[in-house]
């Protein structure tokens, strides 16, 4: 079990972020133990070629039996806008304490295939990261970071409606908030309490963990990753049956948009999930919004789309 006991502070700087590097680091534990990710194993029958060519002794060093993987894999990202190649740019910089600290931490000792001259072994652990990024995440990073994104934008509007309460207990049934204390079901049998000391909580949506993981190491600023929302629909054309009375009504494919509106979304994970394109997708959105039935926001460089409670009690009937 690990606590963060929030100060008064803390609790108006909870705040979100995502990650590119640690999605790849927390993904190795997919590769370890695909069992455990039933989601995930659409990813992995796709990059399966890919990782055939990669640096696997070198990958699964970064994970453990427990499936644990080092604190330098998962920055606490400072927008949710972070960029694959800063990350890489500062993982390059990684202090020799650092470096063999963490993996320490995670195996005991410092893996054979990372051993001998620490810069040597830095630019070798980089290398292969940028190689598994780029052949199993950047082709479906648009969509992987489109569905955190909606995810983030769903937290807020919990926030705004029923309170941080509410929302941090909604995160995970691994995670329960009292007011003051964030507790956290964790594989470590180990328990460990921490004072957050003004630094804030950092909140990580990320696809690759089933209940909440945090930082191994003590007295890091305070980091929560947890499952994201609407990861089932990752990897899947979205199939909806449609009543027949609002498909006359609206057309097929606009009944179709709004069902999935159900959480937030932008054009072009919808265009994904129906199979057409993005433009056609504004078009309809477009309409839906005419009419009152779908809102929008707009996150980031995003536009996010959710149903608006017309629309809501229109599919209600």
């Amino acid at each position: 079990m690990l606590r963060y006991e929030l100060s008064d502070a803390d609790l108006g700087g909870v705040r979100f972020g995502i990650s590119p590097l640690c999605e790849l680091g927390l993904s190795l534990r997919t590769i370890r133990d695909p069992s455990q990710y039933p989601l995930q194993l659409p990813w992995l029958r796709r990059t399966e070629e890919a990782r055939s060519r990669l640096d696997l002794d070198g990958l699964l060093a970064l994970v453990d039996d427990r499936l644990w993987t080092p604190d330098f894999l998962n920055p606490r990202p400072e927008s949710p806008l972070t960029r694959i190649d800063d990350e890489f740019d500062a993982l390059e910089q990684i202090s020799v304490e650092q470096f063999h600290g963490d993996l320490m931490r995670v195996h005991g000792a410092v893996p054979a295939v990372f051993s001998g001259p620490v810069d040597q072994a830095v630019r070798r652990m980089v290398r292969i990261l940028r190689e598994f990024w780029d052949t199993c995440f950047a082709p479906h990073w648009l969509r992987m970071r489109t569905i955190l994104e909606a995810d983030i934008v769903y937290r807020g509007r919990q926030i705004a409606q029923g309170g941080l309460f509410t929302m941090l207990n909604d995160l995970s049934g691994a995670v329960e908030f009292d007011g003051r204390v964030i507790s956290v079901r964790l594989k470590n049998p180990a328990s460990r309490t921490e004072k957050t000391d003004g630094l804030g909580l950092t909140l990580v949506p990320t696809m690759f963990t089933r209940r909440a993981s945090a930082p191994v190491n003590h007295g890091d600023p305070p980091l929560l990753m947890y499952p994201v929302r609407g990861q089932g629909a990752m990897w899947e054309t979205e199939r909806v049956t449609n009543p027949a009375a609002i498909v006359a009504v609206l057309g097929e494919v606009r009944t179709s948009l709004l069902t999935a509106l159900a959480a937030p979304a932008s054009s072009t994970e919808l265009g994904l999930r129906f199979g057409v394109t993005t433009s056609a997708v504004n078009q309809h959105l477009r309409v839906l919004r005419d009419a009152g039935l779908v809102t929008s926001t707009r996150y980031g460089h995003s536009v996010l789309y959710f149903r608006s409670e017309l629309g809501a009690a229109l599919l209600l009937g």
